[in-house]
């Protein structure tokens, strides 16, 4: 079949039949500035929350198809923010994120699942201490120019060895530690 494209309005038509054709393909992002790792957890009965400054995140995500998203996120441990110099000192020690063997977590997630309008879940994978454990991490996709990722997962801290020895008793320190992060995305 010859096709005549002789017209302005026949060469548009044809060109969107075509792209049409196409699959969606997923873009690529890196983190922008605005963006916050955040964690929470109880010591004593008392809710305490911390920040990870300087982590780093790359996704490639088409909300349309989300099965080809994938995920990396890297933390530097050392940096740890809790607003008390005392906790962070001992957060970067051998019994927590032992900073001097560890110096970063890692999150990875190749393909997620649709959970609802504008939500997705990643099944990946935490290293944290050298151990890598399954980790789900659900988040809220907003689009436009920067889009933003708003996300939280629940992560059992003794999975990890992270307040080992005298800090294992999940009464003072309970096992779930919570994380929740808002990335500003730009693309790359």
């Amino acid at each position: 079949m010859n096709i005549k494209l002789t017209t302005p309005a026949a060469v548009a038509a044809a060109l969107a039949g075509m792209l049409a054709a196409v699959p969606a393909m997923a873009a690529d992002y890196e983190q922008a500035p605005g963006s916050i790792l955040v964690f929470a957890t109880k010591y004593d009965g008392e809710i305490f929350t911390g920040t990870f400054p300087g982590f780093q995140t790359q996704l490639s995500f088409d909300p349309a198809n989300p099965a080809a998203g994938k995920l990396d996120v890297t933390i530097p441990l050392a940096g740890a923010r809790s607003g008390n110099s005392d906790r962070d000192s001992t957060l970067q020690g051998k019994d927590f994120f032992n900073v001097a063997q560890f110096a970063q977590a890692r999150y990875t997630a190749s393909g997620f699942r649709a959970v609802g309008a504008n939500q997705f879940a990643a099944d990946g994978t935490l290293e944290l201490r050298g151990i890598s454990k399954p980790v789900t991490f659900t988040f809220t996709w907003t689009p436009g120019a920067q889009p933003v990722l708003t996300g939280k997962a629940t992560v059992k801290r003794l999975d990890f060895g992270v307040g080992g020895g005298d800090w294992s008793d999940t009464k003072t320190i309970p096992d779930d530690t919570a994380i929740s992060t808002k990335v500003v995305l730009r693309a790359k």
